[in-house]
């Protein structure tokens, strides 16, 4: 379930904002994106209150909706277009950004369902484009509903962007475009010319062996924006509650009987948190932080986050992490396991499907 919904079920951004003693614009915020982990709690209880139907599976997306594996910004021009690669290998593209980029103002009217726009995007339903627009076009046009981490977007099919250019431009050469429609056609020119760039370029990188160093550098780049060299001095960064709910979980009592807490411990954090915090972050924090001789690491893991991207990435990862344990039942790590799969799966696996019996 999206924020917008789960906002709309206490009668809008303002009755909630008034319930909440927030700021209406703060809830609208939260209605064009995601309601942050530190509330989910909170809303939930509000909701049994007010006598609202509400669980803690509807502040995570439908686990049916593809996740994203793969995402970043593309820079065309001027352009910064928002694109990801799903788990079956579709490129898509956001359709806010898809057409900002083409010189459209103002965002895709409809929402999510509007069902036109499932048959022909708004921005082609002009009379004069209809005799430049390909069958095959028509045809692959409908948008993608996918999500980046737990946020949802509306997407388009990267193929689609070209093929809509090549419509504007085709129907400027032929004049018949509007004043109106003119700026666009220059859009997809300029949207064109930086696409031929582009793939020449990945097709030298290809043929020369460079795209491997070249992944390589780009993994590099991320993980410079989460990790440090310079190890930062211990505090208490994992609540409690994470190890209760880890020990309740599995059935375990807590607290343990030995102050050091068993290896398997270890196995699970790398598991359930530091593989999902960014591409390579396990792997990279094991090289920084190796085990000594007795078995155990001189420092913990954590104290190689960087200050400004890696804890608070940790720190509302773990938030998610323990709200999304407190749902679970006692001996349920099982459950657990397969509803954080579905919100925020490790980087590299596949995305599990709730397939029904």
């Amino acid at each position: 379930m999206i924020a917008s919904e789960i906002i709309d079920k206490f009668g809008g951004q303002s009755a909630l904002a008034k319930l909440l003693d927030k700021r209406q614009s703060t809830i609208q915020h939260w209605y064009n994106n995601r309601i942050p982990a530190k509330w989910q709690a909170t809303i939930l209880n509000l909701a049994k209150e007010q006598g609202i139907k509400l669980k803690a599976e509807d502040f995570f997306s439908d686990p049916t909706i593809p996740q994203a594996q793969h995402f970043g910004d593309l820079t065309i021009g001027d352009s910064i277009i928002k694109c990801a690669v799903l788990g079956d290998g579709i490129r898509v593209l956001t359709r806010a950004t898809f057409v900002k980029a083409i010189g459209r103002k103002g965002k895709a009217k409809g929402g999510r369902y509007y069902d036109d726009e499932f048959r022909t995007p708004v921005f082609l339903t002009a009379k004069n484009l209809k005799p430049f627009i390909p069958k095959q076009l028509q045809g692959n046009s409908a948008p993608v509903i996918f999500r980046i981490k737990n946020q949802e977007y509306i997407g388009y099919k990267a193929e689609l962007l070209p093929q809509v250019c090549g419509v504007f431009i085709d129907a400027d050469d032929a004049d018949v475009l509007t004043i109106s429609q003119r700026h666009i056609a220059q859009k997809c020119k300029i949207l064109l010319r930086g696409f031929a760039t582009v793939g020449i370029v990945a097709l030298v990188d290809e043929v020369t062996g460079y795209q491997d160093i070249r992944d390589r550098i780009a993994l590099q780049k991320i993980l410079d924006k989460y990790l440090t060299d310079e190890w930062a001095k211990w505090t208490k960064t994992f609540p409690d509650d994470y190890y209760k709910e880890l020990f309740r979980l599995n059935g375990m009592p807590y607290p343990p009987t030995t102050s050091k807490r068993p290896g398997y411990i270890g196995h699970w954090t790398n598991d359930i948190v530091y593989s999902r915090l960014a591409p390579g972050v396990t792997k990279e924090l094991k090289r920084k932080n190796p085990r000594l001789p007795s078995g155990y690491r001189k420092r913990k893991h954590f104290q190689y986050l960087t200050k400004d991207i890696g804890h608070p990435t940790l720190k509302e990862h773990l938030s998610n992490i323990i709200f999304l344990m407190k749902t679970c039942d006692d001996n349920g790590w099982d459950d657990f396991k397969v509803r954080l799969d579905s919100v925020t799966p490790k980087y590299g696996d596949n995305l599990r499907f709730p397939f029904k019996k």
